[in-house]
């Protein structure tokens, strides 16, 4: 069974910078895509930024330019660098694997909270 657990979440002021970290365990070897979503209270959760098994990402409109997703195939870890960090990127993060198209798993969460 797939395991993630993500990591790096915490509090920063508008303009700084975080890393969400996540570590995959138990894949199956396919691996269609990779990564990262996030979640208000009360909104659908979204997909940030996502790496797809050919290496090609994806970013949301909101986060382009700020945020990058990277892999680290060897050691099963997916990153998320995000700068400039704006009030509006508070959420809950989550680690998403998704081996094959349909098939999802996800982490537990980690909280980005941004103070103006």
């Amino acid at each position: 069974q797939v395991q993630l657990v993500e990591s790096g979440g915490g509090m920063v002021q508008a303009g700084g910078s975080l890393r969400l970290s996540c570590v995959a365990s138990g894949g199956t070897g396919s691996n269609y895509r990779m990564g990262w979503y996030r979640r208000t209270p009360g909104k659908e959760r979204e997909p940030v930024a996502l790496i797809f098994r050919n290496g090609n990402r994806y970013y949301a409109d909101s986060v382009k330019g700020r945020f990058t997703v990277s892999r680290d195939s060897a050691k099963n870890m997916l990153y998320l660098q995000m700068n400039s960090l704006e009030p509006a990127d508070t959420a809950m993060y989550y680690c998403n694997h998704e081996p094959m198209v349909g098939q999802n798993f996800w982490g537990q969460g980690t909280q980005v909270t941004v103070s103006s």
